[in-house]
């Protein structure tokens, strides 16, 4: 799909989720999205329930906010984007949902995305991971826009998600460099800080302690039917845990692929 065949009434074809190709102006079909059921995500349960009703809400054409999830690495904040797609478009009673990744280089081109897909019957969630922006980069003027609603403004029958480490979207330092070199040093930070408040919803993923860590394991280990006791497999994660300095749901998984792999069994 090219803007020009958009502009031109073409017709999305059957994928549900998509690549936007930002040089080309074109959506490259994903026909099998890497992602976990929502029922794996363990340990973030309060976020997960407030994007599911944002996402329900916004796929029966009701209102429905953009959300930045942000916070500590291996969460499943990514994860939960995808499986919240996928459960939703599962279900009957809602909008055909279609989600389409674009890269952070390819802001710049989101005015033309947003011209390709805004007549579309389809609802669009627009999804960019790991969003960030460092001193001199000037893409986040065009995601603004989009957020703010510029002369266009975003269709409504788009939604952007994204998620991000920086609850800011900028280190500290830069939003400080941009604060001692600025002429008006108070509107040039409140430029840059304010991209977030941009942003409906904003959901806080943070380290998980030990216990939310166990129960990753454990519901991975049940998943995929692993045949190993439950003190063994708590011996094994805190051990595992130890070793790789953190307790994430991205630790969880790649100790539940080493011990399929040792009971002979594949894990995706």
């Amino acid at each position: 799909m090219s803007a020009d065949s958009a502009d031109k009434g073409f017709v999305l074809g059957p994928e549900n989720a998509y690549h936007w190709q930002g040089d080309s102006g074109t959506l490259l079909p994903v026909p099998k999205v890497s992602r976990v059921p929502l029922a794996m995500l363990k340990g973030i349960d309060q976020v997960r329930n407030i994007l599911v009703t944002n996402t329900e809400q916004f796929a029966r054409g009701h209102g429905a906010n953009n959300a930045l999830l942000w916070g500590a690495r291996g969460m499943g904040k990514s994860s939960l984007v995808k499986a919240i797609h996928a459960e939703i478009e599962a279900r009957d009673g809602f909008a055909r949902l279609v989600l389409i990744e674009i890269a952070r280089e390819d802001l710049e081109t989101l005015p033309l995305l947003m011209r390709a897909i805004s007549g579309q019957e389809a609802r669009f969630i627009v999804f960019c991971d790991d969003l960030s922006f460092d001193s001199g980069e000037t893409s986040y003027k065009s995601l603004k826009t989009i957020l703010d609603g510029g002369l266009e403004g975003r269709p409504d029958n788009v939604l952007f998600y994204a998620t991000s480490n920086r609850r800011h979207l900028m280190p500290r330092e830069m939003i400080e460099n941009e604060r001692s070199t600025a002429i008006n040093p108070g509107e040039a930070v409140e430029e840059k800080v304010s991209l977030s408040d941009r942003f409906g919803l904003w959901l806080g993923f943070h380290n998980s302690d030990q216990d939310n860590y166990l129960a990753m394991v454990s519901g991975y280990a049940e998943y995929y039917g692993l045949e190993i006791d439950a003190e063994t497999l708590r011996a094994r994660a805190i051990e595992w845990s130890a070793t790789r300095g953190a307790r994430s749901g991205r630790v969880a998984i790649q100790l539940v692929r080493t011990l399929a792999g040792e009971e002979g069994k594949a894990v995706s």
